[in-house]
C-alpha cells in the first residue's frame, strides 16, 4: 500500500482552486503557514537567518523520534518509550566510549545497537507476548530511563569529541542537526513509500487481520517495526546528547508524548492505516514554531503549556474538519500524486513568502533602543526556591526599567539549550542563566558570548564556557552546613536519613557531597539510608514513609531543599520535630513557616530573591560595559526557631 496522500472533491480551478485544496487537503500545513505568518506579524526577531536555523535545530530531535514512532502509529500501535530510549542509547555510547576506552566507532554502533534492541523488546512482548503497546512501550519506557541512571550513576557523561560534532554547524552557519532531520525524514519517507516493510506497515494498520489473512508475517513485521523506531530514537539521542556535549540520564524526558503529537498533527491517525513523513515533519516544525515564538514574545511560562495544548488540539480538529469537507484519501500514483504533493508544497511557499514579505514591513524601522532588554532561563518554576529567584530579579528589572523575558526550562537541559538559542537570536541586551545541568550549558553560552552577548550565571556555575559573573550560593558549603547542623542537634551521634534531589542535575550532586563531606568530622553519625526524591514534596512524602517501615528508629532527617523536607514532616507526623530532627535546603516561605512551627528544625537558606536581585545587577552593569565581579557569593545561613523572625530570603 503506497503512502496516502489527499484529494479533494472540490471543483476549482487555477490560483484560487489551488488555494482552496491547499487549505482543505493540508491541514498541518495550513496551521504552519499560518503560525508563520502571525509570528512574523508579532515578532520583529522572528523572520531572521539565526532563527529560522535555531528553529530547525529545535526541532530536530522531535522530528526524528516522530519519525520512528511514524512507522508504529501507521501499523495501528504506541510507542512510548522513545524518550527513554533516547537517553540510555547516548548514555551507552558516551560510558563505553569515555569510560571504558571503547573505540568511537564501535560504541556509535553500540549506542545504536541498545535502541535497537530496545526497539526488538518492545516488538517481541507486542507480537509474541500479545501484550498491548501501550503496556510494553511504558514498561520500556521505565526500564530504559533506569538503565540510563545505572550506568551513569545520575550524573552526566561527557560526550566523545569526534561525535559531538553531530551538534555543531557546517561552514559556521549551517546546523548538523537540521542535515541529520533531513536525511532521516528521507530514509523514513523511503521506507514508507518505496519498501515491503513499508507496505506492510499500511496493511496491518488498516486491517492487522487482513494483512495476516493474506500472507503477511505479522509478528516478524511488528519487530521490524518497533526495531526502527528503536534506531531512529538512538540517532535521535546521539544528537541530542551531541548538543549537549554530554549524555544526560534525564534527557528527553516526555519527549514521547511530542513525537506523538507531532505524528498526529502531521495528518496520521491513531487508528493505523496512515501517515507520511512529510506530515510529521511538518507536525514537529509547528511544535518548534510554536514554542520559538512564545520565548520570543515573552509569554508566560506557565501559559506556554496551555497554548501549546490548545493548538495541537486545534491542528488535529483542522484535520477533522477537513476530512468532513469532503477531502477523500487516495493513494499515489506512478507520478501524479507526487506532482500534486510537489505543486502544493509549492503553492505554500509562495503563498508564505508573499504574506511574510507583506507583514515584514510592520517591523521596518522598529528599534531596540527602548529599555535594555535581558532574557532570564530558570531551570524549572515547579520549586519556590526558583520562583523566587524569578521574583527577586523582576523586582529589581522593574526598578532598574530592564524589560525581563523570564523562561521555565522544566528540569530539561536541551528545552533550556533551545531557550538560550532563542536569546542569542533575539539579540538581547544580557542572559542570566540557571542552569539544569553546569556542562549541558555549555555550548548554548559559548554561542551567545560568540554573538557578544554577556552571560550571568545564577546559583549554579556554567563549565567549559565563560560567564561574565557567578552569582551563587556554595551548594558543596551549604550541604556540609546542612550536615552540621543535624549533627549538633542530635549530640554527634544518632540515625538519620538523607534525601537526596533529582538524579542527574548537578545541585543535587553538589549538595549530596556536602552532606557527605560534613558527615565526616561526625563518625557518631549513621546514615541509613539515602534516597532520591526529586526535589519534590509528595515523592518526599511517600519515600520518607517508605523509610520509616524499614528504620522506625530513625532520629533524624536532612533533605536536599524544603519541598522534600515538607514532605518527610508529613509523613512523620507527630514525630516531626520532637523524636526526629528534620533539616531543609533553601529557606523557602513554606518551609519557614515549619521552622516558626517547630515542625522542621532548620533550613539552609540560600536568600534566593537575593540571587535575583544580584543578578540583574550584574547582568545589567555588564551591558554598559562596567566591571563586575567574576564571582559574587550570596552567603547560606541556617534559620532555625531563635532567628526565623528576623530573617528575609
Amino acid at each position: 500500500m503506497a503512502t496516502d496522500t489527499l484529494k479533494s472533491t472540490t471543483g476549482a480551478g487555477g490560483a484560487t482552486g489551488g488555494l482552496r485544496r491547499l487549505l482543505l487537503d493540508n491541514g498541518a500545513l495550513t496551521a504552519l503557514i499560518v503560525l508563520v505568518i502571525a509570528l512574523s506579524a508579532l515578532s520583529g526577531d522572528f523572520l531572521t537567518t539565526d532563527n529560522l536555523l535555531n528553529i530547525g535545530v529545535q526541532a530536530a530531535v522531535t522530528a526524528i523520534l516522530a519519525f520512528g514512532v511514524t512507522f508504529v502509529i501507521v501499523s495501528a500501535g504506541i510507542d512510548l518509550s522513545v524518550g527513554s530510549v533516547a537517553a540510555l542509547s547516548a548514555t551507552v555510547l558516551a560510558w563505553s566510549a569515555t569510560q571504558h576506552g571503547v573505540p568511537v566507532a564501535l560504541a556509535v554502533v553500540l549506542g545504536l545497537g541498545t535502541g535497537v534492541v530496545a526497539g526488538l523488546v518492545n516488538g517481541f512482548l507486542i507480537a509474541y507476548g500479545k501484550l498491548p503497546p501501550f503496556i510494553a512501550t511504558l514498561a520500556m519506557l521505565s526500564v530504559g530511563r533506569g538503565l540510563a541512571l545505572v550506568i551513569s550513576q545520575g550524573s552526566p557523561i561527557a560526550f566523545p569529541a569526534s561525535v559531538s560534532h553531530l551538534g555543531d554547524t557546517l561552514g559556521g552557519w549551517l546546523p548538523v542537526p537540521v542535515l541529520v532531520m533531513v536525511v532521516m525524514g528521507l530514509v523514513a519517507a523511503l521506507v514508507l513509500g518505496r519498501t515491503y516493510i513499508g507496505r506492510s506497515m499500511y496493511a496491518i494498520g488498516g486491517n492487522e487481520e487482513a494483512a495476516r489473512l493474506s500472507g503477511l508475517r505479522v509478528p516478524k513485521q511488528k519487530l521490524a517495526i518497533y526495531a526502527l523506531s528503536g534506531l531512529f530514537a538512538a540517532v535521535a539521542g546521539v544528537v541530542l546528547a551531541s548538543r549537549l556535549s554530554s549524555a544526560q540520564p534525564q534527557a528527553a524526558d516526555g519527549y514521547e508524548l511530542d513525537a506523538i503529537a507531532a505524528v498526529v498533527i502531521g495528518g496520521a491517525s491513531l487508528a493505523g492505516g496512515t501517515g507520511k513523513a512529510s506530515g510529521t515533519l511538518i507536525g514537529a516544525l509547528i511544535l518548534a514554531v510554536l514554542r520559538n515564538g512564545l520565548n520570543l514574545l515573552s509569554v508566560s511560562a506557565f501559559w506556554q503549556q496551555v497554548v501549546i495544548g490548545v493548538v495541537i488540539a486545534l491542528a488535529v480538529l483542522l484535520d477533522t474538519v477537513r476530512r468532513k469537507a469532503g477531502a477523500s484519501p487516495v493513494a499515489d500514483g506512478p507520478g501524479g500524486g507526487k506532482g500534486r504533493q510537489a505543486a502544493t508544497y509549492a503553492l505554500a511557499a509562495v503563498v508564505t513568502v508573499a504574506v511574510v514579505g507583506a507583514t515584514s514591513f510592520l517591523h521596518t524601522g522598529s528599534s531596540d533602543a527602548r529599555n535594555p532588554r535581558m532574557g532570564l532561563s530558570l531551570s524549572t518554576l515547579n520549586n519556590p526556591f526558583f520562583v523566587q529567584i524569578r521574583a527577586g530579579a523582576q523586582a529589581e528589572a522593574k526598578r532598574l526599567g530592564v524589560d525581563l523575558t523570564v523562561t521555565d526550562a522544566q528540569n530539561d537541559a536541551s528545552q533550556q539549550a533551545n531557550q538560550l538559542q532563542n536569546f542569542t537570536s533575539s539579540g538581547l541586551g544580557a542572559i542570566i542563566v540557571n542552569p539544569v545541568d553546569s556542562d549541558a550549558a555549555s555550548n548554548s553560552v559559548k554561542a551567545a558570548d560568540k554573538a557578544g552577548i554577556p552571560v550571568v550565571a545564577v546559583d549554579r556555575g556554567v563549565n567549559k564556557a565563560d560567564v561574565d559573573a557567578l552569582v551563587a550560593s556554595d551548594n558543596v558549603a551549604g550541604g556540609e552546613l546542612a550536615a552540621k547542623t543535624i549533627a549538633e542537634k542530635l549530640g554527634g551521634k544518632g540515625k538519620i536519613v538523607i534525601l537526596q534531589g533529582q538524579a542527574g542535575t548537578s545541585a543535587a550532586r553538589e549538595r549530596a557531597q556536602g552532606f557527605a563531606n560534613g558527615l565526616k568530622a561526625y563518625p557518631g553519625i549513621q546514615v541509613l539510608a539515602q534516597q532520591p526524591a526529586d526535589f519534590d514534596r509528595t515523592k518526599g512524602l511517600d519515600v520518607m514513609a517508605n523509610l520509616l517501615q524499614a528504620h522506625p528508629d530513625v532520629q533524624g532527617v536532612v533533605a536536599a531543599n524544603d519541598e522534600m523536607a515538607l514532605g518527610a514532616v508529613k509523613a512523620l507526623g507527630s514525630k516531626a520535630g520532637k523524636s526526629v530532627q528534620v533539616v531543609g535546603f533553601d529557606g523557602t516561605p513554606d518551609g519557614l513557616t515549619a521552622v516558626k512551627d517547630g515542625t522542621l528544625y532548620a533550613s539552609v537558606a540560600q536568600q534566593p530573591s537575593q540571587l535575583g536581585r544580584i543578578a540583574v545587577d550584574n547582568a545589567l552593569k555588564a551591558v554598559q560595559g562596567k566591571k563586575v565581579e567574576p564571582t559574587v557569593k550570596v552567603p547560606v545561613k541556617v534559620v532555625t526557631k531563635d532567628n526565623v523572625a528576623g530573617f528575609s530570603g
